[in-house]
């Protein structure tokens, strides 16, 4: 196995991830990661699912860090496969990664202004089109276009695909 492909297991490799409809438009985050190629683009919130913590308690939990919104997920929208080959510092050299996103929908309550401020700048709700037309300099994932296709087109699962064990 070569560096580049080396296992770490002290970090599971997938993201739980929301999207978030109100009145036809979507909430987007705006990364605030000075120094790093993500910082001042638009994402859906999400984030990484720690050990040994299930996916949808993940999401709540990004949610409401990035958003300030009480998030509770009622379906799986996907699971999304992304390569990137362009992670990490602007200063270090670009590393690739794979991650798989599982992408919730639910519902949201409060007002999305109470976000964690190291890790988000602002926060905007947009139409489909506007999305739709961003590029990579203003979207983090572009996969994010497809995520919202899948929604408006009634894609959806019930969260009970999702088996959680944790094994001694």
């Amino acid at each position: 196995m070569s560096a580049e492909n080396e296992r770490v297991f002290t970090q599971v490799f997938a993201v739980a991830g929301a999207i978030i409809e109100r009145d036809g438009k979507f909430l987007l985050v705006k990364e605030h990661h000075p120094g790093h190629r993500a910082h001042g683009r638009w994402n859906q919130p999400a984030g990484w699912i720690d050990v040994g913590e299930r996916p949808a308690d993940a999401v709540v939990r990004e949610v409401r860090e990035e958003t300030g919104l009480l998030f509770t997920p009622t379906h799986l929208l996907g699971i999304y496969s992304l390569v990137k080959e362009n992670e990490g510092r602007v200063d270090t050299p670009r590393v690739r990664r794979h991650s798989l996103k599982l992408i919730f929908f639910g519902t949201a309550s409060g007002d999305a202004e109470g976000f964690l401020m190291n890790e988000i700048s602002e926060t905007k709700w947009f139409s489909p089109e506007e999305i739709y037309a961003m590029n990579g300099t203003m979207l983090r994932d572009m996969d994010i276009k497809k995520e919202i296709r899948d929604y408006l087109s009634g894609k959806r699962y019930s969260l009970d695909i999702i088996s959680h064990t944790t094994q001694k």
